[in-house]
């Protein structure tokens, strides 16, 4: 994320053996593998198991020493700003975003207000009753004739695309 300029700063919370020690399931060591940039990107396979088993032995590990160090930092940095050029600078950062949420936010909120109340509730409710129904998602292809068929969004509906009970 760091390398796509979506964060500032990325640090190790995990320590073993007094080693401060990067997400063993992500990529570090390299940049490049056959042509392809691989860096910061989850490993595959045997070595993702092997990394996932390491962070279940060592969960216990966790210290956010040097988390707690650069959020410090990042204040103390503000803090010894001008508050006038702090405030400025923040909502010269935030300006594209107000920006452009702006320009998107009707379509966005009808969009939410009409995926919460379908789509979503689908999705989260198939997810919610794994234990019950044995499987998480609905069944698309339903769902997609239902809409093709004009079929109300009610209870109905609803229950043709979710998964039954099992015994």
């Amino acid at each position: 994320m760091k390398a796509k300029n979506l964060i500032s700063k990325a640090v190790p919370v995990l320590k073993i053996d007094g080693q401060w020690i990067r997400n063993p399931q992500i990529i570090t060591d390299k940049y490049v593998d056959d042509g392809k940039i691989v860096y910061g990107e989850f490993k595959k396979g045997e070595a993702l198991k092997e990394a996932r088993a390491l962070l279940k032995e060592h969960q216990a590990n966790a210290d956010f020493e040097l988390l707690d160090k650069e959020v410090d930092k990042i204040v103390w940095t503000f803090t010894n700003l001008f508050p006038g050029c702090l405030i400025k600078s923040i909502d010269g950062i935030r300006q594209k975003k107000k920006y452009f949420w702006d320009i998107a936010k009707n379509g966005n909120r009808h969009w939410l207000a009409a995926n919460m109340n379908g789509e979503a509730f689908l999705g989260f409710g198939a997810f919610n009753t794994k234990k019950i129904t044995g499987q998480d998602t609905i069944d698309f292809i339903k769902f997609r004739q239902n809409v093709a068929d004009s079929s109300l969004w009610d209870e109905q509906m609803f229950a043709e695309v979710m998964g039954s009970p099992e015994e």
